[in-house]
């Protein structure tokens, strides 16, 4: 039974062109977009509605949606263009763009952005569509992202690369890690019951 609902779980080829491209322009937007939480229903009579900060951008999110929503070798080729564009010309990273980006801290994140999409596009598509098995997915992904940029930070810090020499070890991982990891956590919330949502819709 599992392995049917495995294969019944699978993604054309040009479907998946069109999901990497749509990978790489939510991408390009998260980058752009702060996220956002509104307060409680409940608080509405009192103080009306009010948004507030999670503290990151919507990056993370569209990763881990085109996995979802794609599989592994859409998300996964959507975050190579992604790394590919920032590095050359465009301005698509959070702080600009340009080869120079490799002496950021952050660039660590960005490299596990490909893992990462394609850990939770894989699991994704082989677990039976559930809620659970989504969160489960996106949670995946998440970590794989975090295991890239912390790796990268220590082989950086270890090697005494330009540009890495202004942070400790803990001050870096607890500004590119520890801090904004609950407002990630929140959009990967976000992200599992869009997911569900949607392949539901589409009937994959």
């Amino acid at each position: 039974m599992f392995f049917l609902q495995s294969l019944k779980a699978t993604v054309a080829a040009p479907t998946q062109l069109m999901w990497a491209l749509i990978g790489l322009i939510l991408t390009i937007g998260g980058t752009l977009l702060e996220a956002f939480i509104v307060s409680f229903p409940w608080s509405w009579t009192q103080h009306g509605v009010q948004a507030h900060s999670l503290g990151v951008t919507c990056q993370i999110a569209a990763v881990l949606l085109v996995g979802c929503l794609g599989g592994s070798s859409a998300a996964a080729i959507s975050q190579i263009a992604y790394l590919i564009l920032g590095l050359t010309w465009f301005n698509v990273f959070t702080q600009g763009g340009g080869f120079d980006y490799v002496h950021r801290p952050s660039f660590g994140y960005l490299l596990g952005f490909v893992p990462g999409a394609w850990i939770c596009g894989w699991l994704a598509f082989r677990l039976p569509r559930r809620l659970e098995n989504l969160a489960l997915s996106c949670l995946m992904g998440l970590a794989a992202i975090h295991a890239t940029g912390i790796g990268y930070i220590l082989l950086a810090h270890a090697a005494k690369w330009q540009g890495f020499e202004t942070l400790s070890v803990p001050e870096t991982l607890m500004t590119y890690s520890v801090t904004p990891l609950p407002g990630q956590l929140a959009l990967v919330c976000a992200v599992t019951v869009l997911a569900a949502f949607l392949r539901r819709l589409m009937l994959y």
